[in-house]
Parts: C-alpha cells; sequence; structure tokens
C-alpha cells in the first residue's frame, strides 16, 4: 500500500483528455479549464461588486477616460523616476542600439529612395528617427519600445507611390493626406479603447508577428531572396558593392566577400562572448565582469571596425551609403519642383533647388477629390499601423519580462497619430514600433539569471532619448559612419535577431521537430503534458502563417494585404483553434507563465496511467534506459571478474588456487565495481 501511495505520488501532473462531454463545440474540455471558468464566473461576480481594475480604474469608463488613465498610470506617475535612474547599463544600452537604431535608417532610407523615386530618402528617415525617438522619449508612455522604420511600412509607402503615379498627383501630396487621416483613425481607436482588441491577441500572434520581424534581421543579415541585401551576396561578382572598385586592378572580389564574412560573424560571436563574461570567473570582480557584459556589442563592433580597416585596409569592404549633407533628397530641375534631377535633366549641371520640407497639401493638379479618396487606402495603413504597434506593445508588456511601470495603449497611440501626422507634412517617413530593436532594449537593460530568465527590467527613458540624440548628431557628422563596415553592422543586425529569439516559444517548438520528444520536458514541463504530434499540429499552423506573411511581404504587388494577414490571426487563435485542441492543451501551448503554472498546480489533475501524452514521450527513454542498464549490468559483471581476479592473486595462491573471498574483500569488492576506477578495469 505505501508503495503504491509513493508510486501515485510520484506520477506528474498530467492534462485530463478528452471524454466527449462538452458543451462548447470545442474537441474536449480539461480540468484547466473548468476551474479557469469556475474563476472567470467568480470574477465576474466580484466585479459586480467592484467596478475598478487592478489599476484602480473605472471599468465602466466612458470615452477618452483611457487616455488620460494611461497617462496618469505611467508618465505622471513613473517620469521622473524614468529620467533619473542613469547607470553603466544606460550608457552601454545607448551606444549599442544607437548603431541598431541608425544603420536601418539609413538602409532604409536608400529604399524609400528608390521606392518613392527620392521623394524620401536616407535624410529624411535620419531625421525622422531622431525627432520621433527625442519626442517619444520624453512624452511617451512605454519607454522600453523604440520606434523605427519597417519593412511592411516601407512597402506600403511603395503602394502608394504607385498609387500617386497613376492618379497623377504628387506623392508627397497624397501621402500626407493618406497620413493625416491615419492619424485620425488612430486618435478615434485610442478615443474608444479599440485597444482592447490588443488583449484577444495571445502567444499564437504575439510570436508569429515577432519571429517574423526577427527573422527579416537575420536573413537580411545573411542574404535575402527577395533583394540583393546581405553577406551571401558579396560572394557574387556582379554585386552593386564591387562595382566601385572595378577598376583597380588589385581588386578581388572574393577576398572582400570572405573578409565581410569574417567581420560579420566575428561581430555577433564576439560579442556573445563578452556578454557570457559576466557568468564567468574571469576579470578580477564581479564590477568589472558586469562592464564587460554591458559593452559587448559595442567593444564588437569598434574590435571588427578596426580590424576591418587596419589590418586589412588593402582590402575593400562596402561602407554605409551616407548622404554628404543634410537636406532633402529629392533635387527639383525647376522651380515647380516637379522633376527630378539628374534623372530628369542630366543637361543641367546642378538642381534649382532641393524640395521644400513643408509639404503643400493643395498641389493636388487639379484633382480636388483626392483628400476623400486617401480616406480609403488609409483604412489599410491604420490596420497595418495600429497592429504594428499593439502586438509590440503586448510583447513588450509580456509578464515574463518582469516589467513594473503598466502599458499605456490608448495614450501612445495618440502620440504615434502625433508622430504620423507632423511626418505626414513634412515629407518624412512614418515610423511605428520596432519589434526587435525593441525587445533588444528589454534585453540589454534587464538582469537576467545565467539561464536567460528575466529578474528585473530597468525602466528608463534615458537610453532611448540618448539613441536619438546622438541620431540627432550623426546629422552633421554623416561622414564619421563611414568608418564602420557594413558587414560588422550585418553582424550587430544578427545578434539583434538571434536574442530575440531567445524568448520566442513559437522558435522553440519548431526545433521540437529536430529534437527527440523526450528532451521536449528539458525546456518546460508544460510540454510534457501535451502529445508531441499535438505540438507539432500547433506550431505547424503557426509556420503556415509566417511563410504566409514573409510571402506576402516579399512581393510588392501585393504587399498592401500585409496587414489583412496579421489581423487574421486573431480570429484564426479565437474560433479555429478551439476546435482542434483542446482548452487544456490551449492553455499549455499558448498561455502565458501565470496561467500554464495555476493550470499544472491543480489538485484535480488526473494522475492516473490515461494520460497517453507522458506516455509517448517517455517511452524512448524507457528504452534508452533498459539498454543503458543491460550494458551497465555486462560491464558490473566484467568488472566484478577482473576485481575478484585482482583480489585472488592479491591475497595469494595456496596450492595453485585462488583463496576464498573473505566478507571484507567482498565489501571492498562491491566498493571497487562501484567507482569509477572499475569501470576502466
Amino acid at each position: 500500500m505505501n508503495e503504491e501511495s509513493s508510486s501515485n505520488r510520484q506520477q506528474p501532473r498530467l492534462v485530463e483528455r478528452y471524454t466527449g462531454n462538452n458543451n462548447n463545440n470545442k474537441i474536449g474540455g480539461g480540468v484547466c479549464d473548468a476551474d479557469n471558468n469556475d474563476t472567470h464566473q467568480q470574477k465576474q461576480q466580484d466585479g459586480n461588486n467592484n467596478d475598478h481594475d487592478e489599476h484602480g480604474n473605472n471599468k465602466k469608463k466612458t470615452w477618452g477616460r483611457g487616455i488620460v488613465s494611461d497617462f496618469r498610470r505611467t508618465v505622471l506617475t513613473h517620469w521622473v523616476k524614468e529620467m533619473t535612474n542613469l547607470n553603466q547599463t544606460v550608457i552601454a544600452t545607448t551606444f549599442f542600439l544607437f548603431f541598431a537604431c541608425i544603420a536601418p535608417a539609413i538602409t532604409f532610407g536608400a529604399i524609400y529612395a528608390k521606392a518613392t523615386g527620392n521623394w524620401i530618402g536616407a535624410i529624411e528617415m535620419i531625421a525622422a528617427t531622431a525627432w520621433c525617438g527625442i519626442f517619444y522619449a520624453l512624452v511617451g508612455g512605454q519607454p522600453m519600445m523604440i520606434n523605427g522604420g519597417t519593412g511592411p511600412v516601407l512597402a506600403f509607402s511603395a503602394v502608394l507611390y504607385s498609387m500617386a503615379e497613376s492618379l497623377d498627383v504628387p506623392f508627397l501630396t497624397f501621402n500626407a493626406w493618406v497620413g493625416l487621416w491615419v492619424a485620425a483613425y488612430l486618435c478615434i481607436a485610442a478615443f474608444i479603447d479599440l485597444n482592447k482588441i490588443i488583449s484577444y491577441a495571445t502567444r499564437f500572434t504575439d510570436e508569429v508577428f515577432a519571429l517574423l520581424i526577427s527573422m527579416i534581421f537575420i536573413i537580411n543579415a545573411l542574404g535575402n531572396p527577395f533583394a540583393p541585401v546581405g553577406i551571401y551576396y558579396y560572394f557574387e561578382e556582379d554585386h552593386k558593392s564591387h562595382d566601385k572598385y572595378e577598376d583597380q586592378i588589385d581588386y578581388s572580389y572574393t577576398a572582400t566577400a570572405l573578409l565581410s564574412l569574417i567581420l560579420c560573424i566575428g561581430t555577433v560571436a564576439l560579442a556573445f562572448f563578452l556578454k557570457q563574461i559576466k557568468f564567468s570567473p574571469f576579470a578580477p570582480n564581479q564590477i568589472t565582469r558586469n562592464i564587460v557584459h554591458d559593452f559587448a556589442v559595442v567593444a564588437s563592433i569598434i574590435t571588427m571596425s578596426v580590424i576591418g580597416n587596419v589590418l586589412f585596409s588593402n582590402v575593400k569592404t562596402e561602407t554605409l551609403n551616407v548622404p554628404d549633407t543634410f537636406a532633402p533628397t529629392y533635387s527639383c530641375c525647376t522651380a515647380e519642383c516637379t522633376s527630378n534631377w539628374p534623372l530628369d535633366c542630366e543637361e543641367e549641371a546642378e538642381p534649382y533647388r532641393q524640395r521644400p520640407w513643408i509639404v503643400n497639401l493643395l498641389d493636388l493638379n487639379g484633382k480636388t477629390w483626392v483628400p476623400i479618396m486617401a480616406a480609403g487606402p488609409a483604412v489599410l495603413a491604420f490596420i497595418l499601423v495600429f497592429l504594428d504597434d499593439g502586438i509590440t506593445w503586448h510583447l513588450i508588456n509580456h509578464p515574463s519580462h518582469k516589467l513594473k511601470h503598466g502599458d499605456a495603449y490608448n495614450y501612445d497611440t495618440i502620440i504615434i497619430a502625433i508622430m504620423i501626422a507632423v511626418n505626414s507634412m513634412l515629407g518624412l517617413p512614418w515610423l511605428v514600433a520596432a519589434t526587435v530593436r525593441s525587445l533588444n532594449h528589454i534585453h540589454a537593460m534587464a538582469t537576467k539569471t545565467s539561464t536567460g530568465k528575466f529578474t528585473k527590467v530597468r525602466e528608463t527613458r534615458l537610453s532611448g532619448l540618448g539613441i536619438h540624440v546622438l541620431c540627432l548628431i550623426t546629422i552633421f557628422a554623416l561622414g564619421l559612419l563611414k568608418l564602420i563596415p557594413m558587414p560588422v553592422l550585418y553582424g550587430v543586425f544578427l545578434f539583434m535577431g538571434i536574442v530575440s529569439l531567445g524568448t520566442n516559444q513559437f522558435w522553440t517548438r519548431f526545433l521540437f521537430f529536430f529534437k527527440q520528444p523526450s528532451r521536449y520536458g528539458d525546456t518546460g514541463e508544460s510540454f510534457t503534458h501535451v502529445k508531441p504530434w499535438r505540438i507539432h499540429l500547433f506550431t505547424a499552423i503557426q509556420l503556415f502563417l509566417f511563410i504566409a506573411l514573409y510571402i506576402v511581404k516579399g512581393i510588392k504587388t501585393i504587399a498592401i494585404a500585409f496587414p489583412i494577414i496579421i489581423a487574421l490571426c486573431i480570429p484564426i487563435r479565437l474560433y479555429i483553434l478551439p476546435k482542434l485542441f483542446t482548452p487544456d492543451e490551449l492553455i499549455l501551448l499558448d498561455g502565458d507563465d501565470k496561467e500554464i503554472r495555476e493550470c499544472m498546480e491543480k489538485d484535480s489533475f488526473d494522475f492516473s496511467d490515461s494520460n497517453a501524452a507522458s506516455k509517448e514521450m517517455s517511452n524512448s527513454d524507457e528504452q534508452e534506459e533498459e539498454g543503458e542498464n543491460e550494458y551497465n549490468d555486462k560491464n558490473a559483471q566484467q568488472s566484478t571478474a577482473a576485481a575478484t581476479n585482482s583480489l585472488g592473486v592479491e591475497g595469494g595462491e595456496r596450492n595453485g588456487f585462488f583463496s576464498p573471498v573473505t566478507e571484507e574483500e567482498e565489501s571492498n569488492l562491491v566498493t571497487s565495481t562501484q567507482s569509477p576506477e572499475a569501470a576502466n578495469v
């Protein structure tokens, strides 16, 4: 009886499988779900007696109250502390993310110039990054967020340029009207608390979007299949980076490609190595190790730049294509500024002037209906911006990040609307929440255990402010950026992408396709309670959506549908997945850490042998253990025989026979066969 009780106590907590009793049109109901329903009903009963949420805000608030409560909870409460908590981590993070922000700004700016006929370029992107970053760091509600240009917004701007060409209206005017409509939609969304939709987004949606952005950074660093960007293309002789040196006899594109590969991989490897110093015994004390850890990426950039420019000065590598002066990218052939110099007027030695910074909203080429018509495409742009910001804020505020200063969805939506409206009027690109840069900001400011778990995050405005002040200063010293080889910046992109994968459970489960099922528990105990094929099915659905998003984003003709695909992830999770998975499975695969922990601690879990998930994943372990035990028994027998011979010889021979083994010698024999030395006999 005692043995049976002990055996039952050692059984893992198992999830109840489908029994067929279900009133919710789902495959099955589980214990976790039942308990959660009871808890939910209790919360509803409590809510009848308490009209305030955990932040003390009125649950029955009228429209617009959410903006005010967000401001009070974040800016009004924590602004002074967030503006005065300077330390070495803040300084190190500022320099690291400065490079991580300025490089994409210049790169995106160059792509914008091609996509918009030079109306928006690198200068406009740098200017937008600088002023929006400073503005948001001072008045934004979530200081850990970093604004920046993103691929989806760039693709949408290219679509707007094509529409403006077909309508025969100036691009900047059409873009401005669309931007003003987007800003208006964002203000309405914040006023009516439309951000509550984001609360329906779970890990399922968040992680698909986060993995997409992470992979964009990684793929762009290694080699983009849709554009000649990345280390891979240096190995192609006709890559544009080689054109500058094609007349030099001693130039070798192969040498350039190899050095570029070394600089990129070296930057990543050195950054990760220096990051690990914090948990090693090296360096005189922990203060020194912390400094090395905080400045790891900055030290990697400087080290690899010196190697590329000094040790291999004869090998030419690509540098950032930085403008020479601070001025609008578009140069005009005439006073009307309807043609671009020098493309449209090659006979002119110099441009007539640069385009004005302020966009003329009335320059409609006689088409007075354009401002009203712009409200149509602005709806799609609004969906893109709204979801891009909302999902990134949702990722930033995930409970695993241990943030304490609260969220500000509605208030920050107003701030984003202001920035988009101003940028539209100045002919600057729209900036949204940059997912990878924001997540790296959190990682850089976090205190973690040696296993990567967050213990706390220093929530500060100073790093964001410092990053974008440096971007502003860079406008007046653009030539200095050419000292950093482009492959080193590719290494920074690769590092940021890899770091952001670390907390993405979708990526973790994707790797399960290549792992032994019995080892899934090494990643998290919750995975031991779900059948492997069910885990793979859940991951495969996410993978399908991820591939669809990447393909749609990469094809310019359909890129405008990108926000629709993102939006579809939420109803798919809400209405389709519950028909394919039990409530328990959805909690264990898609719940946050607190929900999973509460679910697994329920006393009403089924402890019988009916759970096939743990059995299925433990079968391979049992087979391996049986094989190992059989192998160890054979080794033990051989070791015993060898040790017996040794004892016999050492004890001496009597009349040609081995002497009998005494009890003391037998005890020594057992000890010897259990020792490490016995295995080597």
